[in-house]
Order: C-alpha cells, then structure tokens, then sequence
C-alpha cells in the first residue's frame, strides 16, 4: 500500500502552495500528497509544471480529491448544471494528466455537501448521476483517471451512504475506471461493521480514506478497530491507496465546510501537526501491514 496525507490538514482555505506539501510530505515519510480539484484549472501552466517538476523532484506521487459546487452536479435536473459539471472536468481533466493524477475521489456522484434546504429526490438523483456517470468516465478513461465515488455520511449526502449503496452504484456505471471509496470517518458514521465493509468493497475498492470518528490522526482516538481493518485490506489484497484526512483547525472556509468549531488540539501549531502525522504514519503502517500486531 502506498500512504499519504491531505494538504487541509494545515490549512484553513481551500488551495494552497502545493510545492511547500510535496516537500513536507517527503520529510515526514508519505509516499503520496492529496491535493484538491478546486481552483486547478485557474493557476498559470507554469505553476502546474513547477508542481510536477517538485514531486517528481521529491518522488512523492499526487491524488485529487474534489466535492463539486451545486452548480457542478451531474445528478442535477438541469441541463446547464450537468454542462457546466462536464466543462469543469474538461477543463481539470488535461491538468491532473500533467500532473501524473490518476485517481480523483469524492462524491463526484452529486454536489457536496447536499442543499438539504430542498426535498431529496434519490431515486431520479440517482438514475441521472448513473448516466451521467457513464459519460464522465469516458471522458476520464482519455487521461487514464480513475473516478472514486466516496460513501458519505447521511449529513453530507443521500445518494450513496454505504458501501452497499455504493457498490451497486458502481456496478450499475459499469466501467472499468469507476470503483469505491471509503472513508473510515464516514464507515463509523454508516456501516454496522467496518471491516465487513472493507470485505464488502473487495476489489472494487479504488481508494481509502483513513482518520478518527472525530476526524482526528489515525492512532489518536480509541473507536475505530484499525488492526481489523488492516486485516480485512489484507484479505481483499488491497494494495492501493491509503490517505488521512484528518480536520483538527477551527476557522476559514476548510472549518465551516468540514464543520470544525473548535480546534480539536490545543496545540495546533505547524510543528505539532508535522509531528503527529509522522507518528500516525508509523501507528498505521504498523496497523495495516501483514506483520501487524494489535494496536
């Protein structure tokens, strides 16, 4: 398995200097950095090819992530919603293919998180985002991207909660660049049993995001099973992509949008966080590879 780390977990606005992660990344040991969709298609060539030139400098690979705005959403009724959702992704797609990304995840399903200021409609949401989906993955096989669809917790989407839900979502697309993601802050929200879950995706899963049930560092809570959940990688001989996720500073766009209201350590300096996530990296390598003993 490869392991990396979100870049919003040092920062409080969406974007930000890329380069100085990559680097910071490769100190503390990560093999990958996560960077978000958002804004990518706006920064000047030369900036997307200084970030290639630094992690390929620094030998750490990239993945996306990205939350689509209301007026992206592929399940939406409305056809200039659908356009303006396929014009940003052929607008992103040619630049993560520059930058060596191959898989993006998140609830690239609808738009997050969903207005629930108005009525649900799932089932027409569903049938819309399935066919749309097809479309999009078409369109992401030319750059060689995997498209992640992330089971998300009941506060932040309907269309797909579970890794059932989810499963079958990826069956009905059906295409081979279209798998499961998992998240373990939303599994413990969703999911009667975690490693049940993990076994459920099999090798359907595409990418697996990893943090505490209060969106803190892997190893800093005491709910979620990660020994068993390393087991159950195991069984699925999953040897993709690991990455945390964790939210742990209060303010800015990335608290409001993640519903952090407080900081969750009373020390969040960049020299803490730079040192605890090492030790979670080290907590979760020892968690989920095959040598592993209880944790």
């Amino acid at each position: 398995m490869q392991y990396g780390i979100y870049y919003a977990y040092w920062e409080r606005q969406w974007g930000a200097d890329y380069l100085k992660y990559v680097e910071k990344v490769k100190r503390l040991g990560f093999d990958i950095l996560e960077i978000s969709c958002a804004g990518l298609k706006d920064l000047p060539g030369e900036a997307i090819l200084k970030l290639k030139e630094c992690k390929d400098k620094e030998g750490i690979s990239l993945t996306a992530g990205y939350g689509p705005r209301p007026d992206e959403d592929i399940s939406s009724e409305n056809p200039d919603i659908v356009k303006r959702a396929f014009q940003f992704w052929k607008d992103t797609f040619p630049i993560l293919k520059i930058l060596g990304i191959h898989q993006v995840g998140g609830g690239l399903y609808a738009s997050w998180p969903a207005d629930y200021s108005k009525k649900p409609d799932k089932k027409g949401g569903l049938e819309r985002s399935i066919r749309n989906m097809r479309k999009l993955a078409k369109l992401a096989e030319e750059y060689e991207i995997e498209l992640d669809m992330e089971a998300l917790n009941r506060h932040e989407g309907y269309l797909i909660n579970t890794v059932k839900e989810c499963r079958d979502y990826v069956n009905e697309v059906d295409a081979e660049n279209v798998k499961i993601m998992l998240d373990t802050y939303h599994m413990n929200i969703e999911e009667d049993s975690l490693e049940d879950a993990v076994l459920s995706a099999g090798r359907k899963l595409g990418h697996f995001h990893i943090g505490e049930n209060n969106r803190k560092l892997p190893g800093q809570g005491r709910i979620i099973p990660w020994t068993q959940i390393g087991k159950a990688l195991q069984k699925i001989n999953y040897t993709g992509t690991v990455v945390m996720e964790p939210f742990v500073i209060c303010g800015g766009e990335v608290g409001q949008d993640i519903r952090i209201w407080r900081n969750l350590k009373e020390d969040c300096s960049e020299q803490i966080l730079d040192r605890e996530a090492e030790e979670s990296l080290k907590f979760i390598r020892k968690a989920f590879e095959k040598e592993n003993e209880d944790v």
